[in-house]
């Protein structure tokens, strides 16, 4: 079940790993491609950061990027934010147990991205979406797979819960 929304206009999400340049840049041009395409762009707005700041400002990887331009999404809008915990947001989604841990530890509003994997935690890497980062090209392709599969869930479950009406 999602949270309600804190605002009656907009429900927001925010994506979150350790760098901002991966897992959660990923899930944000994934998920807002999905919502666009089931027409609740205007009502869901999606965010990324990172629990860490030393990418901020950068780009997404190069290898994350080469992806996503791949399977014929847009990642050249994107540059790196570190978390906010005050950021007015109704669900944080983290993308391992270290972030989870970094952003306060679990809540109605603070879950893992793959708690909504209609695989569930069966598929490789357990319940977390694994860090590409110090691997080759297979584990940003693997880690995307991961991402659209469960975006798409995500979307379904907002659009049966509509959680921005009151």
């Amino acid at each position: 079940m999602l949270p309600g929304a804190r605002s009656p206009d907009r429900y927001r999400i925010e994506l979150v790993c350790l760098g901002n340049i991966c897992r959660s840049p990923t899930a944000h041009v994934v998920l807002e491609e999905r919502l666009a395409d089931a027409g609740l762009a205007d009502l869901v707005e999606v965010s990324s950061s990172g629990t860490g700041g030393w990418h901020v400002g950068a780009p997404m990887d190069r290898r994350a990027a080469a992806a996503l331009t791949a399977a014929g999404y847009d990642a050249t809008r994107h540059r790196a934010r570190q978390y906010d915990p005050a950021a007015e947001v109704d669900l944080v989604l983290v993308m391992d147990d270290d972030n989870l841990a970094d952003v306060g530890g679990r809540t109605d509003r603070v879950r893992k991205f793959r708690d909504f994997d209609p695989t569930g935690s069966t598929a490789k890497g357990g319940s977390d979406v694994p860090d590409p980062y110090y691997g080759g090209d297979d584990g940003f392709e693997e880690v995307l797979t991961m991402v659209e599969r469960t975006a798409s869930a995500i979307v379904d479950a907002l659009l049966h819960e509509r959680p921005w009406v009151s």
